[in-house]
């Protein structure tokens, strides 16, 4: 049994003390009178096990952060507080076109981020993330659930305000962004892929326009247009969802020219061949599913590298790119995705690429098993993510 002489002057030990010797931790009643002399830091200690970590005063505990990051009131008390990377979630699903749930996915992403750290090392990738980035999470952003305009705009804002801060971090080179200075990256975890669009608006005001590696089932790329016989008046605007928001985003200018933008993971079903035309008049470049199969994560890896080149790079990721039997919980499925281990390949291929931002969508905790390998799979895939930012500093 480990006793402190420290902390005894605060506690008295019942009787039959000995008896009790076999216990791992002293047993003992708190003499009120003496609260204040103990001591936390050594209470709250860490143990041989790693099972806790070194208690702060001034620390928060008993909140789920992702990848144990520092949480930051980043649009409040803590606003002038600098990062590198700022986590947040964008808790929004009213874009989708089959099963909702995706709201409740950034908690869940957090939760299966626990065994995770941005202080621990990343074996595959060899680095440590808070090494090179001081990661934070800033929480959710409040996003209003019966308005689509509204709650895109809000989190437009919101990511526009954490990219407009100067990070904590400055290297030595010119950076990429257009006003010359060194700003935070977001990774935001979603919510439905509509999210994606207000993300790169933000992204492409610091760094023009961006390459996008997508990894998804599906093509997201589809021009919105009225049917005949369908819902919306002749001077009605069809709303951005979750299938078109990258149409939107090449019609804005935000995609990188020159057909520099790669889907990595296609394989959902199309209404005609004119989609694949239109997706390439968009500015993409597919990589189908079956590609792991024929020539292997590097052969995949190669493609986005020539696709993308030495570009600003967003990475987007559907957790439905990831086969149904290892990620069930999401709105869309498609069977024959890319396993866990295939995913992560692929991005410690994509060392050295420079990684302005990502997002993680479409898990919808609700459908996932009771082990919770959904949220598993995509907070492991966030930390990847990291990890290519920690690598690579954003200059020229």
């Amino acid at each position: 049994m480990v006793h402190s002489p420290r902390i005894s002057i605060a506690t008295a030990l019942v009787a039959g003390q000995a008896a009790l010797a076999s216990i791992q931790y002293p047993v003992g009643v708190v003499n009120s009178g003496n609260i204040d002399a103990l001591n936390f830091t050594e209470i709250f200690a860490s143990v041989p096990d790693m099972s806790n970590t070194a208690w702060q005063r001034g620390s928060f505990y008993g909140l789920t952060t992702f990848a144990h990051a520092a949480p930051l009131r980043c649009f409040g008390a803590d606003a002038e507080a600098g990062y590198d990377v700022a986590v947040v979630g964008a808790p929004f699903d009213t874009a989708t076109s089959f099963r909702p749930g995706a709201r409740f996915g950034p908690n869940g992403i957090r939760q299966g981020s626990r065994r995770l750290g941005v202080d621990r090392i990343n074996v595959a990738a060899k680095i440590r993330v808070s090494d090179h980035l001081d990661v934070v999470d800033c929480g959710d952003v409040p996003m209003v659930f019966t308005d689509n305009k509204v709650a895109l705009r809000q989190l437009e804002l919101a990511n526009a305000a954490l990219l407009s801060r100067t990070s904590l971090r400055t290297y030595s080179g010119k950076s990429l962004a257009k006003d010359g200075k060194f700003h935070p990256r977001v990774l935001t975890l979603g919510g439905d892929h509509t999210i994606t669009l207000p993300l790169l608006r933000g992204v492409a005001s610091v760094y023009g326009p961006v390459s996008v590696i997508h990894f998804d089932s599906h093509l997201d790329t589809w021009k919105p247009k009225p049917m005949a016989g369908g819902p919306w008046l002749p001077d009605e605007e069809i709303p951005v969802s979750h299938g078109s928001y990258f149409w939107y985003a090449w019609k804005e200018g935000l995609l990188a020219a020159d057909n520099a933008n790669i889907h990595v993971g296609i394989r959902g079903a199309i209404n005609s061949w004119q989609d694949y035309e239109d997706d390439h008049e968009f500015g993409w470049v597919i990589s189908h599913a079956e590609d792991v199969e024929d020539v292997g994560w590097k052969g995949v890896v190669k493609k986005i590298r020539d696709t993308v080149g030495d570009n600003p790079v967003y990475i987007t990721l559907d957790i439905d790119a990831i086969d149904p039997g290892m990620a069930p919980a999401t709105g869309t499925p498609e069977i024959g995705g890319i396993t866990t281990r295939e995913i992560k390949k692929i991005l410690q291929g994509l060392s050295g690429l420079k990684i302005v931002g990502a997002d993680i969508v479409e898990v919808a905790p609700d459908y996932d098993t009771q082990d919770e390998i959904t949220q598993i799979a995509a907070a492991n895939i966030g930390w990847e993510m990291l990890a290519l930012m920690a690598k690579t500093p954003l200059t020229e």
